[in-house]
């Protein structure tokens, strides 16, 4: 059994229209991701950016943990150098 994934859908029209991507067609990694928390702000929630591959590609979710899995926030394509900085 996976981790469920959910996300708010106004979010998801948002992450569309800024990032090309739907936070529906996020699977997860095929890569072990690199986790941190997102601190960059008090968000009031505890959030985490994850940066792994899908198929040759970077990828940075940010998401919080709910009592059945995570909430999905922004699912973006990452860029190599940020990748590198990352050590994925």
């Amino acid at each position: 059994m996976g981790v469920e994934i959910t996300f708010d859908p106004d979010k998801d029209l948002a992450n569309i229209a800024k990032h090309g991507l739907s936070l529906g067609d996020f699977g997860g990694f095929d890569t072990m991701p690199m986790v941190v928390v997102d601190d960059r702000f008090d968000y009031g929630e505890t959030r985490y950016q994850a940066r792994g591959r899908i198929g040759d590609l970077g990828y940075c979710v940010v998401y919080a943990e709910t009592g059945i899995g995570i909430r999905l926030i922004s699912f973006r394509r990452a860029h190599e150098k940020e990748m590198r900085r990352h050590g994925v």
